[in-house]
């Protein structure tokens, strides 16, 4: 009986060390999750953006980074300096306003502060605005879009006032009176494209776009911008590349196949931007992601050729913050940083 006795409480033992064990093995393979916001799908920061997470998590698998893709970066930012998010999409142009606590930030009284938070990892081209609605629509420049519906970008977003300015620029229209600039996410706007719901959808993006290049399989669409004597001559286009991150580009004739309709190039604005942390993410864990990020890109042109549009000679195209250090000690290893 004493035997048996024993033997219970060696089994016990055994069974609650190998729960201990158990427990432990569980704990020690949870990777650390990170939050990173971007924009919707259709944009190039989301194929950037997830990309990267998708890189990371494949590659070092204690880190986890779980991509949120809606709302505006300018929300991203302010949400990533107060730590409540750990990467977003940073672009120039917000990061100057909320340093100067202008336009959407001119109302939050930390907005400076708050500024003085953010890091950054890489910068790359967004690409460019394509300004797209149907041949059916009539609309062949952007005089044209007079009384129609617009998705200039979602409610409170830089890339929304950017295209409402664009407008405003070469033909005086003011959105709300002379046309409609519709309140939508970047997912649900490209939908209601599709639907017909919308007449003219902005979508700032390199070239060839995946979301309008499914459009143009099946429709004949043309693109609407700038024209080339309002660059040369209009004060008010003219100024639009004064801002940080701002680039007149060509959106050349074909990109997009036989239903592409234009018969020149479309002048239009692009932007940089980049992936952007704040100043509390671990050195080390900067380093390692950015350096499995580059590490690992090439592999990836054959079945993302877009992102062949991303390298290392434009990481740091106007850059306006600080790099984080985690960043910068990859890029003095590599010898692109003195």
């Amino acid at each position: 009986m004493k035997f048996l006795m024993i033997n219970k409480r060696r089994a016990m033992l055994s069974v609650s060390l190998g729960l201990l064990l158990s427990c432990s093995a569980i704990q020690a393979s949870v990777a650390e999750t990170f939050r990173m916001s971007t924009l919707g799908p259709g944009t190039s920061p989301y194929m950037v953006m997830t990309t990267f997470a998708t890189t990371i998590n494949k590659n070092i698998p204690e880190y986890s980074i779980v991509v949120n893709a809606t709302g505006a970066a300018t929300k991203h930012q302010l949400d990533t300096a107060k730590g409540k998010t750990d990467f977003y999409m940073s672009s120039p142009i917000i990061v100057h306003l909320m340093k100067n606590q202008e336009a959407m930030y001119k109302k939050i009284k930390d907005a400076k502060s708050l500024s003085e938070n953010l890091r950054a990892v890489l910068n790359f081209p967004m690409g460019f605005y394509h300004g797209t609605v149907y041949e059916s629509s009539g609309i062949t420049n952007l005089e044209g879009i007079k009384g129609k519906r617009v998705f200039a970008g979602p409610p409170g977003g830089a890339s929304r006032r950017t295209v409402e300015q664009m407008i405003q620029a070469v033909t005086g229209y003011e959105p709300g009176e002379d046309y409609t600039s519709v309140k939508l996410g970047w997912d649900s706007a490209a939908q209601a494209f599709q639907d017909g719901n919308l007449d003219v959808y902005f979508n700032p993006t390199n070239a060839p776009s995946p979301v309008i290049s499914q459009i143009a399989l099946t429709n004949k669409i043309r693109f609407i911008g700038i024209p080339e004597e309002d660059i040369a001559n209009n004060e008010a286009v003219k100024n639009l590349i004064k801002r940080p991150g701002y680039q007149f580009y060509k959106l050349k004739v074909g990109t997009y196949g036989e239903n592409q309709l234009n018969t020149e190039d479309v002048y239009t604005l692009g932007v940089t931007v980049g992936i952007g942390t704040h100043k509390d993410v671990p050195d080390e864990m900067i380093y390692r992601m950015t350096k499995t990020f580059w590490e690992n890109l090439e592999e990836q042109y054959e079945t993302s050729p877009w992102l062949r549009n991303i390298s290392l000679k434009t990481v740091f195209d106007d850059l306006n913050m600080p790099l984080h250090p985690g960043a910068e000690k990859y890029y003095r290893e590599i010898g692109i940083l003195n």
